[in-house]
Formats: structure tokens, C-alpha cells, sequence
């Protein structure tokens, strides 16, 4: 509390604001109310009241008015996706976003890098990420989330990968994740049996399969590779490996996988393949390749059919965790989620192109049929 000397400073001081302060609404001639009735003095104390009222309300404003002018807290979103290529996916987080508080541009802003094709460019996007001292990094996909544990220790992270995360070294456990990363696991590689059992199911006599991985997204090449032929071996199929990391290369595997006559062709997951999958599906199409992806969005693009987890999913997850780190959760107090709704996908149009007879089992497990 002021000392007494310095209170009457103060109140001398707003008298003398008070006093030389013009009041344009107050002429200096009495004036006459609406009832014609000459004002008194009174009318200029109110107006000087009025006044301290809204200075008193001015000064109880800027506290918020310096609150509103901090800075919104920015997540770092990395995708080897291009955003138009991702716009569904995308769409989904910031919904769920919003629906745990966060609204894009009110209360926190997005700082988009879409690495492509061009993985050597994601390097240098999370340097500028960790320069920009981002809230939080959403990594997307197994070889971004390995490159994100490495450009920061201190920046919750949270990882969208195919693969084990505690394989890649991205967190100690599924279940205490430590560190500070976490994430969603969502189950492709895993499935790789899986899926190629679904091919031989719609294409009952085929003994050669071909399989077409990326060899610069190496775990997921590895991965797919290895639990293939073991599942290969089991059904007592042959398997001819395809390799293809540009468009170009993609058609000239297709060349191959037609003059090796291949039964069907087993596509590995990954964010390069699905940057690609219209012109996979097309490819497919054009030289009557039957083939099984690793999602949805092939099929919807032409592709015959796929087994995976629904990647809309996936996205919304993220947005959640990321909402509670936003609100104070440490990542290493968050488990892995881990997909449980895996979908069949079938595109009914591209069994007709292919003369291909459905079995009414696979119909009858069929989680969406696009006719």
C-alpha cells in the first residue's frame, strides 16, 4: 500500500488530469435536458465519473490484451505426404484437435512440412522445427520418426510408424514409453501374411507372387521382405522381389512383373508407394495385374483390394495425444496406442476389369465394397 504522501500525489495528480482532461460532449454553456430543464454542475461530475469508469475498465483490459498478444504454441506437423495428396488425413487431426480444445489459428497454429518423395529435404525441416522451439512434433511415418528421436531430445514427439517402435529404438516400452516420444503403432508390416493370404484367397491358383518394396525406406523394405517369404514358404508359393524407389523405376517393375508373368503382385506399405498410388492402381489396371495394398485409399483409387488399418484413424489419435501434451501430459507417461480395427477393402469394378470371380467368403468379410 502507497504511503499517504505518495496517495495525495497520486490523487493531485488524476485531479489534475481530471481537470485538464477535455470533454468534448460537455460544452461549457449549460445545456437543457430533454424535459427542457437547465442542467447543473451535476451533469459534468457525472461525465468526469464516466470517464474515470472507463479508464478504471481501459486498465483492467490490458492484462488480457497482453495475454492475447503471447504467443500461440505451434505443433511442427511432418508427413512424407504432399498436402493435397493428405488433405483427408490431415483434416482429421485438426478436428480432433478441435474437439479437445484446439482450434487452428485461435489457439494454436500448424507448421505444415510435407517432405514427399524427397526424404534428404526432412533433416533440415526438423532443424528448423527444433530452431523454431515448436510445442510439439508430429512425425509421420517410421524413417521421419527415427530422424525426429535424433533431432531433438527435449520436444514431446509423437510418432505415427508401421512398425514396432521399441524395435526402431523410439521408445523403452509399448506400455512406459519414457523419453519424449510417443505415438500410435498402426500395424502394416505386421500384417503382411495376413494380407498376402487374403490375395491367394481372391486368386486361388496363383503360384507366383510378385512383391514390389521400396529400397529406400529400408526397415519397411527389410520387414516386408522377410515376413513375406516366410508366409510364402507356408502356403507353398513362389515369390519374385521388385524394387522401385521413383516413378520411372515403378514402370519399369511393372515391365517386369508382365514378362515374368507374375499371378499377382504384393505391394509393401510406405509413404513413398502411397504418394504413388494412383499411378500403382492405374499401372495394375492397364496390364491386368491383380494386386493387394497395404490401404484403403489404393482401392479408392483403382487398386483391387487392400488389408490394413483405416489411416484416418490414425491421424485423429494423434491429435488427441497431442491435445494432452498441449495441456501438460509428459509423452512418456503416454502409451502407444496400437490399431485394433483392421478393414478388407474390396473395388468391385476392378474385379470385373480383371475377370476376376469373387469367392462369396471374401465378400461376406469384406468391410466396404466399392462398386
Amino acid at each position: 500500500m502507497p504511503a499517504p504522501s505518495q496517495a495525495m500525489a497520486a490523487r493531485h495528480g488524476l485531479a489534475a488530469i481530471l481537470r485538464d482532461a477535455p470533454f468534448p460532449t460537455l460544452p461549457r454553456k449549460r445545456r437543457r435536458d430533454r424535459e427542457g430543464a437547465p442542467q447543473d454542475g451535476r451533469g459534468a461530475l457525472l461525465a468526469r465519473r464516466q470517464f474515470i469508469t472507463l479508464l478504471g475498465g481501459a486498465a483492467a483490459g490490458w492484462p488480457l490484451a497482453a495475454r492475447a498478444q503471447q504467443p500461440l504454441p505451434v505443433i511442427g506437423f511432418l508427413d512424407a505426404q504432399p498436402l493435397e495428396q493428405d488433405e483427408g488425413r490431415s483434416r482429421a487431426f485438426r478436428q480432433s484437435l478441435k474437439d479437445n480444445g484446439f482450434i487452428e489459428g485461435e489457439n494454436v497454429l500448424i507448421d505444415y512440412r510435407f517432405g514427399g518423395i524427397q526424404m534428404e529435404r526432412v533433416p533440415e525441416s526438423l532443424n528448423e522445427l527444433v530452431r523454431r522451439r515448436v510445442a510439439v512434433i508430429v512425425a509421420i511415418g517410421g524413417p521421419i520418426s527415427v530422424l525426429a528421436s535424433k533431432a531433438s531430445a527435449n520436444i514431446p514427439i509423437v510418432f505415427m510408424v508401421p512398425e514396432d517402435p521399441v524395435r526402431l529404438g523410439l521408445v523403452a516400452s509399448l506400455a512406459h514409453p519414457g523419453g519424449n516420444m510417443t505415438g500410435i503403432n498402426f500395424f502394416l508390416t505386421e500384417l503382411v501374411a495376413k494380407r498376402l493370404g487374403l490375395l491367394r484367397e481372391m486368386l486361388p491358383g496363383a503360384m507366383r507372387v510378385g512383391v514390389l518394396v521400396n529400397p529406400v525406406e529400408t526397415v519397411i523394405a527389410e520387414t516386408t521382405l522377410r515376413e513375406v517369404d516366410m508366409a510364402a514358404r507356408a502356403m507353398g508359393a513362389q515369390i519374385q522381389i521388385y524394387r522401385a524407389s521413383t516413378g520411372g523405376e515403378i514402370n519399369e517393375a511393372f515391365a517386369a512383373i508382365v514378362r515374368d508373368r507374375s499371378d499377382g503382385l504384393f505391394v509393401s506399405s510406405g509413404p513413398y508407394f502411397n504418394s504413388r498410388r494412383v499411378q500403382l492402381a492405374n499401372l495394375a489396371s492397364r496390364h491386368a495385374i491383380p494386386a493387394t495394398y497395404s490401404g484403403h485409399l489404393y482401392v479408392e483409387a483403382g487398386g483391387l483390394m487392400s488389408y490394413g488399418t483405416n489411416s484416418v484413424d490414425w491421424y485423429r489419435e494423434a491429435g488427441i495425444y497431442v491435445s494432452r501434451i498441449l495441456k501438460g501430459a509428459r509423452p512418456a507417461d503416454l502409451p502407444v496406442v496400437q490399431s485394433t480395427r483392421f478393414e478388407l477393402v474390396i473395388n468391385l469394378q476392378t474385379t470385373k476389369l480383371l475377370s476376376i470371380d469373387v469367392p462369396p467368403t471374401l465378400l461376406a468379410i469384406a468391410d466396404e465394397v466399392i462398386e
